[in-house]
């Protein structure tokens, strides 16, 4: 057989090769497809994909696959990253996988075309099968991640979702308007290291604003920081700018910049500091007395960009 006739690669025999050549164009014949040929350059239609897809689908974690596909010498396929989780075994009939790769599907799934997986949530677009999952990382309709940072919360969802979710799920407090002025009391100014304070969420604008205030480690000094984040899509959030305003006995900080969306996690944004950043020693004597409890008031606003 040429060499270039040949599905099995790295080293594979050529009757094993003609083989699982054959197995494969078998499996794939069993689908009826409206199209007449996966190879023609013909777009393939919605209604023509399903069972295609069915077939592209690892059946260990169930994600799309994509090159390498490995099939073992009967013609179960899976996953690169599942060849590594089942000890190179299949996990359909316990034979050993080798280095077979099926070259047919892989084709197969060059001539595909699906939409978006976010389809659902509003994103309009069709890619080329090598090309949607590329997209969809940066789906502009992907869900959101919960952008409460005192604990390691999984949901996600649209806005209107995650606001539901931190009003009803982490008793958030809720606001109406573009300026607000809070105190932070803390009786054990000592109390630092990695203890996330408050969330407070503004409706402004018609959206939605997280004002986080928390204190942290930079190094060995213990500092306390306020940033603004948009929920909504950074493109969105440079719409808008916000200021933040701490001050106390003679002396005044202020912050202005603008708001990072929440596509950036919680972590991102403090450990870039940006935001405004208190070190403890000002924050003292911002706080007055004698300097043991920690006493803040921060006030700010939030305007749209002309």
């Amino acid at each position: 057989m040429a060499p270039g006739n040949t599905i099995c690669k790295e080293g594979s025999e050529s009757q094993a090769a003609e083989s699982e050549l054959t197995i494969a164009s078998d499996e794939l014949e069993n689908f009826q497809l409206n199209k007449p040929s996966f190879f023609s350059g013909v777009k393939v239609g919605m209604s023509s994909t399903n069972g295609v897809h069915e077939l592209l689908e690892c059946p260990v974690c169930t994600n799309s696959m994509y090159p390498p596909i490995h099939q073992c010498p009967n013609g179960h396929t899976l996953c690169s990253d599942c060849k590594l989780r089942v000890h190179n075994h299949c996990p359909t009939c316990r034979y050993e996988l080798g280095n077979i790769r099926c070259l047919a599907l892989e084709k197969v799934a060059e001539s595909l075309e699906l939409p978006c997986r976010y389809q659902i949530l509003g994103c309009p677009d069709i890619f080329p099968y090598y090309s949607k999952l590329k997209h969809e990382q940066q789906c502009r309709f992907r869900p959101y991640n919960c952008p409460y940072a005192g604990s390691e919360c999984h949901v996600t969802g649209d806005i209107p979702t995650l606001v539901t979710h931190l009003k009803n799920d982490h008793k958030v407090d809720m606001h109406d308007g573009c300026t607000f002025n809070h105190r932070y009391v803390k009786s054990n100014s000592q109390e630092v290291e990695n203890a996330t304070w408050m969330l407070t969420v503004f409706n402004c604008f018609g959206q939605h604003f997280c004002l986080h205030f928390e204190a942290f480690l930079l190094g060995m000094a213990p500092v306390y920081m306020a940033f603004l984040r948009f929920m909504g899509n950074d493109s969105e959030a440079k719409n808008f700018s916000y200021s933040l305003e701490v001050g106390g006995n003679g002396r005044k900080l202020i912050w202005q910049g603008v708001p990072r969306s929440i596509r950036d996690s919680h972590r991102k944004v403090r450990d870039s500091y940006d935001g405004l950043v208190i070190y403890r020693n000002m924050a003292l004597f911002f706080s007055g007395g004698n300097r043991q409890e920690l006493k803040l008031r921060v006030t700010g606003r939030i305007w749209k960009e002309q």
